[in-house]
């Protein structure tokens, strides 16, 4: 049996000997102390699945549509079993995550903490500016100590595609890839597949146009393999000088204008123009990409009613979206946000309980990206 519990910020775990209990305070005590426990057959719900077999999540590129599946069913149940990822269960008392990050991170460092947390693990944070890396220490030989402190996953960013799946060769713990170069981000692509899922239901069908910056968008690889793997029809966006030839020759819908696709388009996901991986400005000024690729109040009105606007953040307002459509109605980005809670549960949780690592070895294989 799981419980979950929800405890009032302010209150105290004094006991009621040390209490002045009127009938009020008595009230205000039972509140503060109140244990949501969930049923025999929502326990049974949450059984682990049996054709669940990894032990990294490193991408989405290796994952099958069934393992994607799995990891956003488990995901929608752990958001209700904690009340939008808002309580606490005790799935992974006594386990500890550590959080390896080279890259400057909010929403995914907090995320994986919070995540944690909330399915009763601890957390170790590591920063790499005050560790022992600026000493000359190994990426590897770093990883490997915090290892040997008796953690049980690894979550790690850095700059270089392919270090999770090193580490995923060198480490006996869970590697957990929050993000490598512009190589892959497997939660961040679940956690939009599972805003876009809430809203409609399905993905199957479904019309996805990715906008922006996708040569430098590890987003964005995230995204095409996992939506195309559950049967969305993914439309790859941008300008010419931010989008592979290479996505086309894969067989993917590649546009170069956005006023073009618009009216097709279920939901639009707008990427950031990752400034700091570009070693030349791939146009003319930011005035113009914004004049082309920007969703702004007017292409708001030629898009369908019920169109679902995303973006992972951060956002640069003015860039690629307009301050009226990221706070407009239409805008899911602070549930991508809650979302990326659940997916992480989910991830950790699944990650724990596998029992065989015979795939370990062609999952950590050197990687080849478009």
């Amino acid at each position: 049996m799981v419980e979950a519990e929800k405890l009032d910020p302010g209150c105290s775990r004094k006991s009621n000997k040390s209490r002045n209990v009127t009938p009020r305070s008595f009230l205000n005590f039972f509140h503060c102390m109140k244990i949501e426990t969930m049923s025999k057959a929502d326990a049974i719900d949450l059984a682990f699945p049996e054709n669940w077999h990894r032990r990294h999540l490193l991408d989405l590129e290796s994952l099958s549509a069934d393992e994607i599946q799995i990891l956003l069913d488990t995901a929608q149940k752990l958001k209700e079993l904690t009340g939008g990822c808002r309580n606490k269960l005790s799935l992974l008392a006594g386990k500890t995550l550590a959080n390896l990050f080279f890259e400057n991170s909010t929403r995914t460092r907090n995320s994986f903490s919070l995540a944690a947390k909330r399915l009763g693990a601890d957390t170790v944070e590591f920063s790499s500016g005050g560790s022992s890396v600026a000493k000359g220490e190994t990426f590897v030989d770093t990883a490997k100590t915090i290892e040997a402190m008796g953690v049980d996953w690894v979550c790690t960013r850095h700059v270089t595609p392919g270090t999770p799946h090193l580490l995923a060769r060198e480490l006996r713990c869970c590697v957990i890839n929050a993000g490598d170069g512009p190589h892959e981000h497997p939660t961040q692509g679940l956690l939009d597949m599972l805003t876009i899922r809430q809203h409609r239901g399905r993905l199957d069908g479904l019309t996805v146009a990715l906008v922006g910056d996708i040569s430098h968008s590890r987003t964005a690889r995230s995204n095409i393999w996992g939506l195309s793997k559950l049967g969305a029809h993914v439309i790859i966006c941008g300008p010419p000088t931010l989008v592979s030839p290479r996505w086309q020759e894969l067989g993917f819908e590649v546009a170069h204008n956005l006023d073009a696709i618009l009216h097709r388009c279920d939901v639009l996901n707008l990427l950031r123009i990752q400034f700091e991986r570009q070693k030349a400005r791939p146009f003319p000024s930011v005035h113009e990409y914004a004049a082309l690729y920007a969703m702004n109040g007017a292409r708001m009105r030629r898009a369908k009613d019920d169109i679902l606007i995303m973006a992972p953040g951060p956002i640069n307002r003015g860039v690629e979206i307009t301050p009226e459509v990221a706070d407009g109605p239409h805008s899911v980005i602070l549930e991508q946000v809650t979302n990326g809670i659940a997916v992480r549960m989910a991830a950790l949780w699944l990650l724990s309980g596998a029992k065989d690592a015979s795939n370990t070895t062609t999952q950590a294989e050197p990687i080849h990206y478009v």
